[in-house]
This record gives structure tokens, C-alpha cells and sequence, in this order.
């Protein structure tokens, strides 16, 4: 029986106790080991590995001995309770073996765990799944976590349900880290709430996101929008010591200020524009880019990006001598003081 979706996220919170098995299966082997770990710990409790009821079996010794999965599903453990048999990393080639457990397998046997990397809709191993009826195939996506399972993952880790910007802070994270980076973020959210029953704020999970260049060349872009001349050395300095390109920062520069343009010049001003803006944009973010707004008019955001594209240019020009970092950095020290130029 294959599993998608809302069937799938209801699956992994309250896995079936009396199904013989489950297929994992997707291109990232992080998401798809996080989600195995978290079906094995409700299926089998917390002291399954101490009290030997889950056994672990490697697909290549599988395909030497095929009824070692059998053996392993029959075998009764010393400790009460249910028991797992896990096969990780799994191809094809193990399907015959995975078929015959299956076809002997009664209640109070082990159920049967299967991982496997992305397999195609002709896969032996993924059909014998989806066809079985007391078995189940659930493919993991690339897709970022959704609302719901940011939500369960918040309730496991004891948290109430932020509020909207909270949330909508949570799912921009969730799309620009990796599965174990998020869940990560999760957990340090998590031991920075311990013990405070305040509901969980934007600032406070912008606060908890990881480092990145990304961050640092968002400060860039508020320092300039803001025109902090003072702080903008120290930034571009952090940023060169990264490695981060003089393209990268004007690129990245034209795109914050055709979006603070796009603020200023909306039909009901910025206030009304942000909220059409996609994707959407939530908490220190959101109120940045609405102080911003109200500090520039829609003629001095024509020059600043008129003055971006003509760095940009000199950039890209065959004929440029002069030290590229040297010459974005004249160009944002402009940019800076025309925010401030009444």
C-alpha cells in the first residue's frame, strides 16, 4: 500500500503496530534516515536497541543470504515487546528475500523496515510494497517541510503552536536549510524555550537560524538600505574573508532594492505591498523592509539602481583595472549616503 502526504505524516506520528512492513524511500538519505529513526523510536519505544528487539541487517549481506531476513523476523527476543528488523540502503536485489518474509510473516512477528534511495516506478522492491496489503511504501520528497509537520515536529520537542509571523519564519527556514539542519534549529529552539510557556516569536527563531553567508550578506543589504555608512566596512570585510564575490553583492543588492522600489511605488504603499509579495515575507525581515521603505522615495530608488547597474557593468567590462571589491565597495558608500541625502 503506498503512502503520500497527509496519509504519510499521519503514518510516521502513529505507526501501525500489527503491519508486517515499511518501505522508506528518496534522494536525500538525510531526510530518509530521519524518518526512519522517528518511526523506529514510536514503533518501538526508546529502549528498543538496549533491549535487543531491533535488528539491524546490511542489504549487502542480504543478498548472500537471503534468508537471513526470515530468521531474523521469526526470532524471539529475551525482552517483551515489539521488535524490528531493519534492512538499510536496499536495491532490487533484495527483493526476493523481502517477498518471502513478507509471504511468511504472522502477527507478533518482527515488522520488516526496508531503506532505499530514490527507485523508479518499475522497481521490484517499491511494487511489491505498494501491492502488498498489510505493508506499506512511503516516498520522501525533496519538498521542504509543510505547516503540519513543522507543527508536529514543534509538539514533540513540547512546544505550543507559534503564531503566524512565528510560523511563517519557521517554513522560509525550513526552505533554505537542509532536513538535519532544520531539525536541528529545532532542538536549539526547543532547550531556548525550556521552561518558557511565552509563545514561540519570529525574533526568537530568527535568532536560534544557523549562520550563514546568506545572513551576512542580508545585513549587507540593510546596512546600505539604511544608510549605516558606519557599519558597511566591517560587513564587506566579513563578506571578502568569505569568499563572497563583488558580483554576488551587487546582484544581491539590485535584487533588495527592486524589492523596497516594488514597496514604495504599490497602490496603497508599502504596507499594502508587502502583503503581495512572493514568496512571502515574515517577522525582523518583514519589519525591516517596511522601515526601510519609509526611508526612501521612489526617485532615489530609481538612482540606486540606476548606480547598481552601472557598477555592475563595470564590473563585467573587459576594459575594468581597477580592484573589483574596491569598486562595488565605492559604489554601496554612495548608495549608503543617498538614503541619508534629503
Amino acid at each position: 500500500m503506498k503512502l503520500t502526504g497527509r496519509d504519510a505524516q499521519a503514518y510516521f506520528r502513529k505507526p501501525d503496530p500489527d503491519a508486517a512492513g515499511l518501505l522508506l524511500y528518496g534522494e536525500d538519505a538525510m531526510r530518509v534516515a530521519m524518518k526512519r529513526q522517528e518511526v523506529l523510536a514510536t514503533l518501538l519505544g526508546p529502549e528498543a536497541e538496549a533491549e535487543m528487539r531491533l535488528t539491524r541487517l546490511a542489504a549487502a549481506d542480504l543478498r548472500r543470504d537471503p534468508a537471513a531476513l526470515l530468521d531474523a523476523v521469526k526470532a524471539q527476543g529475551f525482552f517483551p515487546g515489539p521488535r524490528a528488523v531493519l534492512v538499510d540502503d536496499a536495491a532490487d536485489g533484495v527483493t526476493q528475500a523481502v517477498r518471502a518474509a513478507l509471504d511468511d510473516w504472522r502477527r507478533g512477528d518482527a515488522q520488516i523496515v526496508v531503506t532505499a534511495g530514490a527507485l523508479q516506478a518499475r522497481s521490484t522492491l517499491r511494487k511489491l510494497f505498494e501491492g502488498a496489503k498489510t505493508a506499506y511504501a512511503a516516498p520522501l520528497y525533496n519538498d521542504p517541510p509543510g505547516r503540519a509537520e513543522i507543527e508536529a515536529e514543534l509538539a514533540r520537542a513540547g512546544l505550543a503552536p507559534p503564531d503566524r509571523d512565528a510560523m511563517g519564519a519557521l517554513e522560509a527556514l525550513a526552505r533554505s536549510l537542509t532536513p538535519g539542519d532544520f531539525r536541528m534549529t529545532l532542538e536549539k529552539v526547543a532547550l531556548y524555550k525550556l521552561g518558557d510557556t511565552a509563545p514561540l516569536s519570529a525574533a526568537e527563531v530568527d535568532l536560534m537560524a544557523p549562520a550563514s553567508v546568506e545572513a551576512e550578506t542580508d545585513d549587507l543589504y540593510n546596512v546600505l538600505a539604511e544608510g549605516r555608512t558606519g557599519d558597511l566596512a566591517p560587513v564587506m570585510q566579513r563578506l571578502t574573508a568569505q569568499g563572497v564575490t563583488p558580483v554576488t553583492l551587487v546582484i544581491g543588492a539590485g535584487r533588495h532594492f527592486r524589492t523596497l522600489y516594488a514597496l514604495v511605488s504599490a497602490p496603497g504603499g508599502a504596507a499594502q505591498g508587502i502583503s503581495r509579495l512572493r514568496p512571502p515575507v515574515f517577522g525582523p525581515r518583514r519589519e525591516a523592509l517596511l522601515r526601510q521603505a519609509r526611508g526612501w522615495t521612489s526617485d532615489k530608488l530609481e538612482e540606486a539602481l540606476t548606480l547598481l547597474m552601472d557598477a555592475d557593468l563595470r564590473l563585467r567590462s573587459a576594459g575594468q583595472r581597477a580592484p573589483a571589491m574596491a569598486l562595488i565597495e565605492r559604489a554601496f558608500v554612495r548608495l549608503a549616503m543617498l538614503q541619508r541625502r534629503r
